[in-house]
């Protein structure tokens, strides 16, 4: 094939990216769970609640992802915990994405009008009951564009991981390129690939946005 490149490597990264969806489906879900707890939290009835969730995103989002793994693969092994690379390599990509999440999350929910609310409780449903069944269908509609917009940067950021030993795509082109030494070659192909996954999701963005008609609001 190309100049040395042989279609065993391209498996090698097809397997790499295999690894990055992976990786990027963990951080995503795992994060959106958190997310949630971090949105509850910043709408609170709660003063020290919200500052506390507020000092949370503060610090993640005011940090470098890559920094975040470093602390959890290396910072751990200090204390003689020892992480293996993708469980660092997905809780720090799940603290990051629960960070932007809970905050793309908690405007959605914000922009619903604040007289739902007290039309709710005049209903007599309990704040969560409100939430759940009035505020939330709406906000969803509001948070569903940003949050796939967010998953096509959490796919890109995955490539971090490879500074903690993850093999994902990133890693992957690094090892090849270690023997092929033709940069521009593999690590275009590792773009391609980046660009395959990448761009159905923005495509897909823009079209929930037009769908949903977000911005008239």
């Amino acid at each position: 094939m190309l100049g040395g490149f042989s279609f065993n490597h391209l498996i090698y990264l097809l397997g790499g990216l295999v690894w990055t969806v992976v990786l990027s489906a963990l951080a995503f879900l795992l994060g959106g769970v958190a997310g949630f707890f971090v949105m509850l939290c910043r709408i609170s009835r709660f003063l020290w609640l919200r500052r506390a969730a507020l000092v949370y995103i503060q610090i993640v989002q005011g940090t470098p992802l890559l920094i975040q793994m470093f602390i959890l693969y290396f910072g751990l092994g200090v204390i003689n915990i020892s992480v293996p690379p993708l469980v660092a390599a997905g809780l720090g990509m799940m603290i990051y994405s629960s960070s932007y999440l809970g905050e793309i999350w908690r405007g959605s929910v914000e922009s619903i009008s604040r007289t739902q609310f007290e039309a709710a409780e005049c209903l007599g449903l309990t704040r969560w009951q409100a939430l759940r069944d009035v505020i939330l269908p709406q906000a969803l509609r509001i948070a569903t564009p940003p949050t796939v917009g967010f998953l096509v940067q959490l796919v890109k950021n995955t490539s971090l991981a490879s500074v903690v030993g993850f093999l994902e795509l990133t890693r992957a082109a690094q090892v090849i390129n270690n023997s092929l030494f033709q940069p521009f070659l593999v690590f275009g192909i590792a773009a391609l690939l980046y660009f395959a996954v990448c761009y159905p999701l923005s495509v897909w963005s823009r079209s929930l946005e037009r769908k949903l008609n977000v911005g008239r609001r």
